[in-house]
């Protein structure tokens, strides 16, 4: 596989987004942060999460086995490592989404979980694949964050709410599932394959960089394609920091926060 790729992190913080490919596979992880509080139930911070998952998940499917086993190892393995210094099983611990594209042979398999995005492009049919579960969870916090006023206190305060809504419901039946400390998320990933001639194009986007196509509009799945391919991803995620700076009060685009950490892989299986 060919891969380009672009990440950037949220003005002024640390970038949560972990991305690695070899000519075999791309893996792409967007971390949960953890909301600020005076005893944080990690105390590696969810970089460096996202590193040790993505660096487990990449060494499991470079293995062979399947994409959800490779996750389940992965999500086992990074919680053994901290388990004993952090409360791993606490719902604001971090968590990753994550996409993940291998090629093997004449086969092109993937897996998504949570709100990471696989675009997907075979012949003339594009189709851009995303677990949107968390959307529909607590749906009153939601809405209050939504009518409170951009950047108030108000607003700041409900949207920790809204987080710890959201993280009661994590990796529970009728909720939504992330990769955190339980294996068997892995059970819940989207995952799929296809013959790799019939592949043509191919990205993995964090929610951060789908921002592009949705909420913003910018383009279609298929125009996001055009645009990675003809003018890269870091044209691609400048667009969205256009698109982000333009809108700093949150109207014309409602979303939580105004910037989030956005990284793309363009790929050519």
């Amino acid at each position: 596989m060919r891969v380009e790729a672009f990440s950037s992190g949220c003005p002024g913080r640390e970038n949560e987004d972990f991305s690695a490919w070899d000519d075999q596979m791309a893996v792409l992880l967007d971390g949960a942060g953890m909301p600020s509080t005076m005893n944080p139930p990690c105390v590696h911070g969810v970089a460096w999460f996202v590193r040790t998952l993505g660096t487990a998940l990449r060494a499991q499917a470079s293995r062979g086995s399947s994409l959800r086993d490779a996750l389940a190892s992965a999500i086992e393995q990074t919680a053994e490592t901290h388990r004993d210094t952090c409360a791993v099983d606490d719902p604001l611990s971090p968590s990753a989404t994550l996409a993940v594209l291998r090629a093997r042979g004449d086969v092109v398999e993937w897996l998504v979980l949570g709100d990471c995005t696989l675009v997907l492009e075979r012949g003339h049919i594009v189709e851009a694949i995303s677990d949107d579960r968390l959307a529909y969870v607590a749906q009153g916090e939601r809405s209050a964050m939504a009518a409170a006023v951009p950047g108030s206190a108000e607003r700041l305060q409900l949207h920790a709410q809204l987080v710890r809504a959201e993280r009661a419901l994590r990796n529970h039946p009728g909720g939504y599932w992330v990769a955190a400390a339980e294996p068997q998320a892995a059970e819940e990933a989207l995952h799929g394959s296809c013959s790799r001639r019939d592949v043509t194009r191919a990205a993995l986007m964090t929610d951060g960089a789908a921002r592009f196509v949705t909420p913003f509009a910018l383009a279609d799945w298929e125009g996001c394609l055009d645009i990675l391919e003809e003018q890269g991803p870091e044209r691609l995620v400048e667009r969205v920091r256009d698109a982000e700076r333009g809108d700093a009060s949150l109207e014309r685009w409602p979303r939580s926060k105004q910037h989030d950490d956005a990284t793309a892989l363009y790929i050519r299986p």
